[in-house]
């Protein structure tokens, strides 16, 4: 199964390697058919720290890093980040 990438906008980046993510989706009321903002906060780890507030970033499912954490930044407006190896994350 392909690892889910979402889209969004960092809210937060003063955790040390990690960033809190915004992501937003329109779905469709099921009385009213009109579309309503749904938003939720994602914890993603970023290696190099270079994710700031407002950067509009993509990010990729992973396994587990920490409790909360399990998603990592494979895009920073637009542009990829330089990969880093599997062990080298979970470590």
């Amino acid at each position: 199964m392909p690892k889910r990438v979402l889209t969004g906008r960092v809210v937060s980046d003063k955790m040390d390697k990690t960033v809190t993510v915004l992501v937003e989706r329109r779905v469709m009321h099921p009385l009213y058919k009109k579309f309503i903002r749904r938003s939720k906060k994602y914890a993603a780890h970023d290696e190099a720290n270079l994710c700031k507030e407002g950067d509009v970033v993509a990010i990729e499912e992973c396994p587990p890093i920490s409790k909360r954490k399990a998603w990592l930044v494979v895009q920073r407006n637009g542009q990829p980040l330089a990969e880093a190896p599997a062990e080298a994350v979970s470590a």
